[in-house]
C-alpha cells in the first residue's frame, strides 16, 4: 500500500464529510474504468436495485484494483456516474463495506441521464497510487 496523505478540509476549503478534498501520494498511477453491476459472465446483477448494484460494482473494482497490485487503500479517487442522486447512500454503504471513514479518497458524483444500458443505476471508476 502507498502512503497516501488525505487533506479533507484544506484551508479556506469547507470540510469533507464523504470524501477528501485533496489525496496525494507517491508511486505507479493506476487508473481503473468505469465499473457496471455485471457479474463474470457479464449479466446485469441487481436490475432496479441500487444496493445491489453498488455491491458489484465495488467488487469489480476491487477485482480491477487487484488485477494491478492494487487494493482500496490505494485509491486516491473515486468518480461516482449515477442516474439518481437518491442512490448515493446505497453506493456509500457499499463503499463504506471496503473504504474506512479515515482513509476516504477524493470523489465526484454526477448525475446522468443515462448510462450505456438502461438497466443500469451507477457506474464509479477510480483512480489508485501503488507505491513502487
Amino acid at each position: 500500500m502507498s502512503e497516501l496523505t488525505r487533506i479533507p478540509a484544506p484551508d479556506g476549503v469547507a470540510a469533507a464529510t464523504q470524501y477528501s478534498h485533496v489525496v496525494m501520494g507517491t508511486g505507479r498511477f493506476v487508473a481503473i474504468a468505469g465499473q457496471l453491476s455485471l457479474d463474470e459472465q457479464g449479466r446485469p446483477v441487481g436490475e432496479g436495485d441500487p444496493a445491489a448494484q453498488a455491491r458489484q460494482v465495488f467488487e469489480n473494482l476491487r477485482r480491477c484494483l487487484a488485477a494491478a497490485g492494487a487494493s482500496f487503500g490505494d485509491v486516491v479517487k473515486l468518480t461516482y456516474f449515477v442516474t439518481d442522486m437518491a442512490h448515493m447512500p446505497a453506493i456509500r454503504a457499499a463503499r463504506a463495506e471496503h473504504i474506512p471513514d479515515d482513509r476516504l479518497p477524493a470523489a465526484s458524483a454526477v448525475q446522468v441521464a443515462g448510462l450505456v444500458r438502461p438497466e443500469f443505476l451507477l457506474e464509479v471508476e477510480a483512480f489508485a497510487v501503488v507505491a513502487e
